[in-house]
C-alpha cells in the first residue's frame, strides 16, 4: 500500500484505531490469514492494539529510515520514533535496527510484514471506502410499494430508463396496507412507496411530491342511465363501484362523509384494473384518480361524466425511511422515479 499523501493516510487510519477483531473478519480477510495473524501478534488482545503503529510499521519497512518515515506520515521525527518504540514493546522485539546505511528489518519483522500489509490493505480498501453504487454493472433488486395502478402509471418510463442505465437492475412491485408499507420501510424490506400513502407523513420518513391529481368519474360508454353530468342526488344514487387497495379507507369517501353524503355503492374491489372488465356494458360508474380514468381507457371505451362538486385532491408522492436517505443505490432510484413521473400542477398522465 502506497502512501499519497502524509496527511490522508495518517488522518484515514484514525478513524481506524479501535477497530475490532470482528470488523477486521468482516473486512474481506481470510479465516487462515486472520489466524496467521493473531500467531504472530503472540495472542495479544487486538482491542490493546493501536491500529495508527500499524501505519507506521508499514512505513517504516518500506523506507527503512524513522525521518522519511515521519515524513510520509505527517509526524515530527520524535512521534515517529515514540511511535516505534511503542511498536516495539507491543511485539516485544527490536523490529528494526540501525545499521550504518538504513533501518534494517529483524526476522519478527520480516515475519509480519506481509499480514500488517494485507491488514493495512483491507481497511484501507474495504472498510474506510466511502459508499457507492454503479447502476451499469449493478444486478441489485429494488422493491417498490405501489397499488396495482401505481405498476401501470409509473413502471413503463421507469423501465425504459433502466434498459438505457442500468439494463441488469431488477425491480419488484409489491402492493401492502398502510401499516404494513410503514413496517416494510423500515425494516428495509422496501426501498421506495410511490403513491398516496398519507399515513407515511409521519417522523422516521421522507417524502417527495411527484405531482398532484384529482378524481374523475367514468362509465361504460355505451352506459345510457347516466348523461355526461349528474347532479348530486343522481351521483348518491347511482351504482357505484368503489375500489379500496388493500382495505384503504377511499379518500373521497372521507370528503364525502365530511359533508354528511352517502353514496350507493354497488360493488367493493381491491384492484383498480378490475375495472376493465366490470365497467363494459354495466350500469356502474366509478370514481377514481384521473390517472385511473386515463390507463382504463387505453383498454376500453369509456365516458367520463361531469360530477356536481369539486373532489379533495390526492398527493402523489414517492416515500423512504430514513435509514435510506443516505444510501446510493436508493438515492439514485429515487431520483430514476422522480424524473420519470414528476408532472407540473395539470399535467396528466399520457394517453
Amino acid at each position: 500500500m502506497r502512501v499519497n499523501t502524509a496527511s490522508a493516510t495518517w488522518g484515514m487510519f484514525h478513524h481506524a484505531q479501535c477497530l475490532s477483531l470482528k470488523a477486521m473478519l468482516w473486512s474481506g480477510i481470510t479465516p487462515v490469514q486472520t489466524i496467521l495473524w493473531i500467531d504472530k501478534i503472540g495472542f495479544m488482545d487486538i482491542r490493546s492494539v493501536d491500529l495508527n503503529l500499524l501505519v507506521i510499521f508499514e512505513a517504516m519497512d518500506r523506507l527503512r529510515s524513522v525521518n522519511k518515515t515521519a515524513e510520509a506520515v505527517a509526524l515530527s521525527q520524535s512521534a515517529t520514533s515514540g511511535a516505534l518504540a511503542r511498536l516495539r514493546e507491543a511485539f516485544d522485539d527490536q523490529l528494526f535496527v540501525r545499521t550504518a546505511s538504513q533501518m534494517e528489518p529483524t526476522p519478527r519483522a520480516l515475519e509480519l510484514a506481509p499480514a500488517i500489509r494485507r491488514v493495512l490493505h483491507a481497511i484501507q480498501s474495504e472498510i474506510l471506502q466511502p459508499a457507492g453504487f454503479d447502476p451499469a454493472s449493478s444486478d441489485r433488486r429494488f422493491t417498490i410499494l405501489t397499488p396495482d395502478i401505481g405498476e401501470v402509471a409509473f413502471l413503463p418510463g421507469v423501465l425504459r430508463r433502466l434498459r438505457e442505465e442500468a439494463p441488469m437492475v431488477r425491480l419488484q412491485a409489491v402492493s401492502k396496507s398502510r401499516a404494513a408499507a410503514a413496517e416494510a420501510l423500515e425494516k428495509g424490506e422496501a426501498d421506495l412507496a410511490v403513491g398516496f400513502f398519507p399515513d407515511l407523513n409521519k417522523a422516521g420518513y421522507f417524502q417527495q411530491s411527484l405531482f398532484t391529481s384529482s378524481y374523475t368519474c367514468v362509465a361504460c360508454a355505451r352506459n345510457t342511465a347516466t348523461g355526461a353530468r349528474l347532479t348530486l342526488k343522481q351521483f348518491l344514487a347511482a351504482r357505484h363501484i368503489v375500489v379500496r387497495p388493500d382495505g384503504r379507507e377511499h379518500l373521497l369517501d372521507r370528503f364525502l362523509d365530511g359533508k354528511g353524503l352517502q353514496r350507493h355503492v354497488t360493488l367493493e374491489l381491491s384492484h383498480f384494473m378490475s375495472l376493465l372488465t366490470l365497467l363494459p356494458g354495466s350500469d356502474l360508474i366509478a370514481t377514481v384518480p384521473a390517472d385511473i380514468a386515463t390507463v382504463v381507457a387505453r383498454h376500453i371505451e369509456i365516458k367520463t361524466i361531469a360530477l356536481p362538486f369539486r373532489t379533495p385532491e390526492l398527493q402523489v408522492q414517492q416515500f423512504w425511511h430514513r435509514r435510506m436517505q443516505d444510501d446510493p443505490a436508493n438515492r439514485w432510484l429515487r431520483g430514476i422515479f422522480y424524473d420519470v413521473n414528476r408532472r407540473d400542477a395539470g399535467v396528466c398522465l399520457p394517453n
